[in-house]
């Protein structure tokens, strides 16, 4: 058996092994819904599992998945690694809530989510409630309108989270600083007070 130069007898990719279960460590997931499928042969049905995941980090990065499998616990393994493979990144305002509001629509599912003052908490249901939760949001509001597919719920929520932009992504992409922008917001809150 040939081994490498190192002595380990493990290639370069195995090493960096380690480190990747280390992030998969802090990563929590949540089971969104469990499906079971039946497809007709001929001698009858042959069910299987259909199962969503959603899985964060709780600092801001989020991914979702769906798996299918003829057992529950495979289909919700295959689940999970799809979410691992798709994770973004949400900028949070103060680690807590969103920093602007947004809406999100796929197919038939229209989310809306609102940024919300410290101590409100998540009010939000099924689906995006998951989301939320395993990203790390602590204040928010969200509503569903129209379908409530799981599917199309969490696909939603995740097109309105894409939309999402800090201040300091906004500042960069007209080329101002970031307390220009803010401190003109605070500027036209106080004339409109006065």
């Amino acid at each position: 058996m040939a081994r490498s130069p190192g002595g380990s007898g493990r290639s370069p990719r195995d090493r960096d092994r380690p480190r990747d279960r280390d992030e998969d460590n802090e990563l929590t997931d949540k089971l969104v819904t469990i499906n079971r499928v039946a497809k007709v042969v001929k001698g009858g049905r042959r069910f299987a599992f259909a199962a969503i995941v959603v899985v964060g980090d709780q600092r801001g990065r989020v991914g979702h998945g769906a798996g299918k499998a003829r057992e529950v616990p495979e289909a919700i393994r295959k689940a999970t690694e799809a979410a691992k493979r798709g994770l973004i990144r949400v900028p949070l305002r103060d680690g807590r809530t969103l920093h602007h509001d947004v809406k999100g629509r796929f197919g038939a599912g229209k989310v809306t989510l609102r940024a919300a003052p410290a101590g409100t908490g998540i009010i939000a249901g099924g689906p995006m409630r998951a989301i939320f939760e395993t990203l790390g949001i602590k204040d928010i509001v969200a509503k569903s309108v129209g379908t409530s597919n799981p599917h199309n719920m969490i696909k939603a929520t995740f097109k309105a989270l894409d939309q999402l932009n800090s201040p300091r992504m906004v500042a960069t992409r007209r080329g101002k600083k970031v307390g220009d922008l803010l401190g003109r917001r605070d500027e036209t809150t106080a004339e409109a007070a006065a």
